[in-house]
């Protein structure tokens, strides 16, 4: 991973489309970054019922 390049499954900028740089990391941490994701949506969707 490049040097300041952020996390795996987290995008550059907070709030940013984390999978905004997926064509610039390696192959190898795509499902690293897809896992990531998939939680994140999972715990924002688990919140909609609490509304």
């Amino acid at each position: 991973m490049p040097a300041g390049a952020p996390p795996a499954g987290t995008s550059a900028a907070d709030g940013g489309a984390p999978l905004a740089d997926l064509a610039h990391r390696p192959v190898a941490e795509h499902v690293a970054v897809f896992e990531a994701e998939h939680a994140r949506l999972q715990r924002e969707l688990g919140t909609i019922d609490q509304l």
